[in-house]
């Protein structure tokens, strides 16, 4: 029988949550790191014991972990993440010119077919790749050299690169999108970028369709058809359906268009999930009424599912990384939130259960299908 690991990322350390094929009772491991904030875990393709974790402190800076043995145990492996040849600045909020500088790593993507090579996403915004498990980092320079970086600038949260998509049908095409930037596509395994933004319209910008600056939140991508894309941006839901070469929004019937994370029905690829809140400045959903938002139609035709969630008085937000799917039949979609709940759905959205309701804010949440 199947089974489905959850890896949970939150100010306060890492949590793996984990359930048979059935997903009505869970096993709490945790907290991992306690006391630290993980901005993400990611399990391996190619080996489901292996994972990387992103663990970051304002007193000890970035730390990368990685683990064998699923989560039993952890080694710290390569922290160095330089950036390479690549002078000059970015902009700041304010427009003014800014030194580039390491923060954290937000995200890590391994390879789909080598537990070895993995790429990380940071801040300031640019890409890094190990093939050595994480030992040592060299970056892909092509993505800030593409002859916009001097241009991005960061968006509330930081200038992050926090969605690295890795197209299943072509190891040469990656995704990334960046915050405050937009999306970036590679078609020869990252030595060169160009932005893919035409579509595009955002309303903070001095030139609203501008080719970079966008916020965007995160994209997702269903492995069987990968020319396909959703995204979550600041302000607007949107599709591509020529592998980012031109963006239409399909926010349709949603309350609020503003949100962070989209996710993809592992069985149904016109089937999407969005969580929308308030606005840019009140990150809580509208009517303090959480409810998840799905379109059975790749967009533009959107439902409520509420079954099971709060529907008074809930004002907790979802972030960017905290929300996936799992690959069973029918399909598991799970979300985290920054009030510590974790929730679930075996049956694709139409019911969700607490799985655990008091750990620290969600960062990031990451499903595992094992064996």
């Amino acid at each position: 029988m199947s089974s489905v690991r959850l890896l949970v990322g939150t100010r306060k350390g890492a949590f793996i949550l984990t359930s048979d094929a059935a997903r009505r009772k869970w096993s709490v491991d945790g907290p991992q790191f306690a006391g630290w904030e993980i901005y993400h875990l990611k399990g391996s393709p190619a080996n489901p014991d292996r994972i990387y974790a992103s663990q970051s402190s304002s007193w000890f800076g970035q730390v990368v972990h990685r683990s064998d043995d699923g989560g039993k145990s952890w080694e710290t492996v390569g922290n160095d993440f330089s950036y390479e040849g690549v002078p000059g600045t970015h902009q700041w909020y304010d427009g003014t010119p800014h030194p580039w500088e390491f923060a954290r790593v937000w995200h890590f993507e391994p390879a789909l077919d080598d537990p070895d090579t993995v790429y990380a996403g940071v801040e300031d915004a640019a890409l890094f790749r190990s093939t050595d498990g994480g030992a040592s980092w060299k970056e892909l320079t092509g993505l800030r050299c593409n002859g916009t970086g001097s241009q991005w600038q960061p968006g509330a949260g930081g200038m992050c690169t926090h969605t690295i998509l890795l197209d299943p049908s072509d190891s040469q095409r990656m995704f990334v999108a960046i915050s405050a930037a937009g999306v970036f596509r590679t078609d020869d395994g990252g030595r060169t970028w160009q932005p893919k933004t035409k579509g595009l319209s955002s309303n903070f910008m001095p030139d609203q369709a501008a080719e970079v600056g966008h916020c965007v939140h995160r994209i997702a991508q269903h492995p069987d058809r990968p020319a396909t894309l959703f995204m979550q941006k600041h302000w607007d839901v949107m599709r591509s359906d020529d592998a980012g070469e031109s963006w239409v929004e399909v926010s349709g019937d949603l309350p609020s268009d503003f949100g962070f994370p989209i996710a993809i029905n592992s069985n149904e690829p016109d089937t999407v999930y969005v969580v929308p809140i308030e606005s840019d400045s009140v990150h809580y959903p509208p009517e303090g009424k959480l409810r998840v938002y799905r379109s059975k139609t790749g967009g533009g035709e959107w439902e409520p599912l509420t079954d099971g969630l709060p529907q008074e008085h809930c004002y907790v937000n979802v972030l960017r990384d905290a929300m996936d799917v799992d690959h069973l039949d029918p399909c598991g979609v799970y979300f985290g939130t920054t009030g510590g709940q974790v929730y679930g759905s075996p049956d694709g959205g139409d019911h969700w259960t607490p799985i655990v309701t008091h750990l620290p804010s969600v960062l990031s949440i990451e499903v595992q299908d094992l064996a």
